[in-house]
């Protein structure tokens, strides 16, 4: 059965952790440049909600040190046993949902929370639950991918205009979300400043890739943007020449394949949002 409060069908049975693994692989330097932005010292106590495959709660653990404490929080079964696999072996990894967290108010120094809230119906009430775990003076530190659009098709705007149009398509298909729903997560400055937080302060990054890629690169792009996002789900919104198109360029056997062309340009934003208890 659905989560009522998931606006994208989550649930402890749904399982997208090798989306989440091959996300960390290809952002990983850009996500440790921002966390080491966060200036975390030792002894610092973190909490990574929707810690998905548990890459983060690792990179936050070599920053707090035999005495802080970090522990990860994910509502899907899979993730949490796949964190469990990849986070430090004394880490504690639970499986919860961030709308009733099993934590006593004032637990946590730094709340760390990336590409999860946009998953919630009532946001605000997302950034209340995890402000009531902070210290008095502590942090929350929100991530989202994509505040700009995505640009993977320099050699033909338009083609890369229909496909975006198809995606919404997709999901107003699938989850009755149109694209005021989808974009509501912009607003992550002022959803932060009326949970009642301080010193609210944004900080974006452009993850950028030009051919030839790295293999972590092409997986990525390749098994979640081009098989995940794209795929067969799309064809019955692109007309039939758009999507032989789309195939032949999410195609590794064809010359023509996106990836390799010599001409490939990647960027996408990744934008840090802060503030204060």
């Amino acid at each position: 059965m659905g989560n009522p409060s998931a606006l994208l069908g989550d649930s402890a049975e749904r399982d997208y952790s090798a989306k989440l693994r091959h996300f960390n692989a290809f952002a990983q330097a850009e996500l440790k440049l921002l966390i080491a932005s966060l200036e975390v010292r030792p002894g610092t106590r973190v909490l990574d909600v929707g810690c998905g495959t548990g890459e983060a709660v690792g990179w936050f653990e070599e920053l707090t040190g035999a005495t802080g404490r970090v522990v990860g929080i994910d509502l899907s079964t899979a993730h949490t046993r796949a964190a469990r696999a990849t986070a430090p072996v004394a880490t504690v990894i639970a499986q919860a949902d961030m709308l009733k967290l099993p934590f006593t108010p004032g637990t946590f120094d730094l709340i760390w929370c990336v590409n999860t809230l946009n998953h919630l119906r009532d946001r605000l009430a997302g950034v209340k639950s995890l402000v009531g775990l902070l210290r008095p003076g502590g942090r929350i530190a929100l991530g989202q991918s994509g505040f700009l659009p995505e640009m993977f098709f320099a050699w033909d705007a338009r083609l890369e205009r229909v496909v975006r149009e198809a995606d919404r398509a997709y999901y107003l298909d699938r989850y009755g979300l149109d694209e005021r729903d989808t974009a509501a997560v912009r607003g992550l400055v002022g959803l932060l400043r009326s949970a009642g937080l301080h010193d609210v302060r944004a900080h974006t990054v452009v993850i950028e890739r030009v051919a030839p890629l790295a293999r972590f690169d092409e997986d990525y792009l390749f098994q979640t943007i081009f098989r995940g996002t794209w795929g067969e789900r799309l064809q019955p919104y692109l007309p039939p020449e758009d999507y032989a198109e789309l195939t032949r360029l999410c195609d590794p056997q064809s010359p023509d394949f996106a990836l390799r062309r010599p001409d490939f340009h990647f960027l996408q934003t990744f934008t840090l949002i802060t503030a204060h208890e």
